[in-house]
């Protein structure tokens, strides 16, 4: 044993958060060689559960549950669940939780995001957000009894939910405030396309308009009153608004939080806090690549941080590479695989690959050539290349990229 696993051996590395990202953290110290202790500290009482299926296989019935195949004792993890972390005080290396101070020596911040609520919809009876296996529980019942739902946002979240209410046999009305969907994600002539995808299904999809007021009706149904003075009757609202980092019990810690609330992490995912990390959807960091810190809410970036976490305790920082990863998320709507890898700007060159009125086409974004990101629906060959060409900052010909014929790959100057 040398003397840097004689250190290792000696500290607790406590994780707040036992979503992906700090399952994963947990799970890739011990695959590193961390041989101290591990606390993995989780504020909901069931085991850790991947979030992705809760809003498709689990909340469809498809399947019972999405806990994570890991053996927690065998990696001699202490499994602490149901326990709400509610301060950091750094400066004595504790956290407070309703339970009592937990003390650390590494410290990664894992407690991802939350859900941002309707205003006026809180406590309001068949008004539901869907972010925990709790909130599938209370929405299977919606669907299983065919009621009338209405949508309040229409991002992924939204476009998911209304996709598995069509599927049940739900009336479904989406209400967006903007004048598309996606309106935060894509530009207008990208999002365009995916209008006619609510109507294909069935659902009623309302842009412009915002939600002013939700109330309870008669015979446990609810009103929601919206900007232009129209009302609608629902058996049950979903509310997919967006989310934010869950980091409000940091406030007055010395950890820096950025304007949105995300922590404000380095190339190496370090706070400005020693010995304190942050990974998932709780924290941002700088990219290089794209030249601008970067706030990724999905779960591939949740599965790809902890192993940087694990390289810098176990290996050292100068071991190391500097955390930049391409972005990557995927969606299941309407009878549609969804893609997107990268980042992309306004500046950035938009070229269309295949008619966006078929099943399947996609969207590159170039800058002085180089490909930044890539769309892809129903056409995953040009996402898995993009994605390898956006890692390499490949420079491509812009012609062959627009002929849908023309592998990604070859289209390489």
């Amino acid at each position: 044993m040398n003397v840097r696993t004689e250190q290792r051996s000696g500290e607790r590395v406590l994780v707040v958060g036992a979503g992906m990202a700090g399952v994963q953290t947990a799970v890739r110290l011990r695959e590193r060689g961390w041989t101290g202790r591990i606390v993995l500290v989780g504020a909901e009482p069931h085991r850790p559960y991947d979030r992705p299926p809760l809003s498709k296989a689990v909340l469809t019935g498809g399947a019972a549950g999405s806990a994570f195949d890991v053996d927690f004792d065998a990696l001699d993890v202490d499994l602490r669940l149901g326990v709400t972390v509610t301060g950091l005080r750094a400066a004595d290396r504790e956290v407070d939780t309703a339970s009592g101070p937990v003390p650390y020596d590494r410290l990664v911040l894992a407690t991802g995001a939350e859900p941002v609520s309707l205003p006026g919809g809180g406590g309001v009876p068949g008004v539901h957000l869907l972010r925990t296996l709790d909130d599938v529980h209370l929405l299977r019942p919606v669907l299983a009894e065919r009621r009338d739902v209405v949508v309040v946002g229409a991002g992924w979240i939204g476009a998911e939910f209304a996709t598995a209410a069509r599927e049940a046999g739900c009336r479904v009305t989406v209400v967006e405030a903007a004048d598309r969907p996606l309106a935060g994600v894509l530009p207008p002539e990208v999002a365009a396309p995916m209008r006619h995808w609510y109507r294909e299904a069935g659902a009623e999809l309302l842009t412009g308009r915002a939600v002013t007021a939700v109330r309870p009706a008669d015979r446990g149904r609810v009103e929601v009153e919206l900007s232009d003075g129209a009302v609608l009757r629902a058996g049950g609202v979903v509310v997919g608004i967006g989310a934010r980092p869950a980091t409000g019990w940091l406030t007055g810690s010395p950890v820096a939080l950025g304007e949105d609330g995300a922590v404000l992490a380095d190339d190496r995912l370090r706070t400005s806090v020693p010995d304190v990390y942050a990974v998932g959807d709780c924290a941002s960091f700088p990219s290089a690549r794209y030249g601008r810190r970067l706030s990724v809410h999905h779960w591939d970036n949740a599965l790809q941080g902890p192993r940087t976490i694990a390289s810098v305790l176990v290996a050292g920082e100068a071991e190391t590479p500097p955390y930049d990863p391409v972005p990557y998320f995927w969606s299941e709507q309407f009878g549609r695989f969804v893609q997107y890898a990268g980042h992309h700007d306004d500046g950035d060159e938009p070229l269309w690959r295949g008619d966006p009125g078929d099943a399947s086409w996609s969207v590159c974004w170039l800058r002085e050539g180089v490909l930044n990101a890539v769309l892809a629906v129903g056409r995953p060959r040009d996402l898995t290349q993009g994605r390898k060409l956006i890692e390499r900052a490949a420079t491509l010909d812009p012609a062959r990229v627009a002929d849908p014929s023309v592998p990604l790959k070859s289209a390489v100057r």
